[in-house]
């Protein structure tokens, strides 16, 4: 299947912190010098959402009310595949796992490895934080909610990126104090100042910054969803 690299894709990117208490260190990686999107920047994990992402099972899903603020102008059924796909993106790129113990079958093969590990993802520990749209006359654009993890929430050790590709590089913790000295893409700068406020708060947001680029305007707008039941 031909990918149309113009369109905006849903992404999910995810933001891991520990120590929050006391030292709070985020983890980030460098894109490469060759990547198509954002070289040699320092991001956060994440990529797009693929289509088997919506049929991958969930020990537990996202918290409701992250679900809620997710469906606020979203297509519904959308926060399922975006929590599979930020706990995909975070297995591949960093080799760490949001999982909890469970057996599966069939996986698919973006999922064995971490099956292999005799876990089911478990989407509990992630909160949308953040959305933000590419804006355009990029090379690729992604519609990407962000989600704040605590590293308490692993199943492996935050410390092991043996089982990571290589797409990013420099794999590290880095303090919440120190992590503007490196080269980040603007919306990162952004979303750390979100996160940077909520470094000590373990509650989802009530309302979620959306940064919104389209043809016509940039916008930044706040999305508040319906209230619980």
């Amino acid at each position: 299947m031909t990918i149309d690299k113009t369109a905006i894709r849903d992404a999910a990117t995810v933001i891991v912190m520990r120590d929050r208490d006391t030292n709070p260190r985020i983890l980030m990686g460098q894109r490469g010098a060759k990547a198509a999107f954002m070289p040699n920047k320092f991001v956060f994990p994440g990529g797009a959402v693929d289509a088997a992402d919506a049929a991958v099972p969930l020990a537990r899903p996202l918290p409701e009310l992250c679900r809620l603020r997710i469906d606020e102008d979203s297509p519904a059924g959308l926060a399922h595949p975006l929590a599979a796909a930020a706990i995909r993106e975070l297995w591949e790129e960093t080799g760490l796992r949001l999982g909890t113990p469970g057996d599966w079958r069939d996986p698919p093969a973006d999922w064995q490895g971490f099956a292999d590990n005799g876990l089911l993802p478990d989407a509990s520990g992630l909160q949308f934080v953040f959305r933000a749209i590419t804006p355009p006359g990029r090379p690729r654009r992604f519609d990407a909610r962000f989600f704040l993890a605590d590293a308490a929430a692993l199943a492996s050790d935050p410390d092991d990126f043996s089982a990571a590709c290589d797409e990013l590089s420099h794999l590290q913790w880095i303090p919440l104090e120190k992590v503007r000295h490196f080269d980040m893409p603007f919306i990162t700068e952004v979303v750390l100042a979100e996160v940077a406020a909520r470094a000590r708060d373990a509650s989802p947001p009530a309302s979620v910054p959306f940064f919104r680029n389209d043809d016509e305007a940039s916008l930044f707008l706040q999305l508040h969803g319906r209230p619980m039941p």
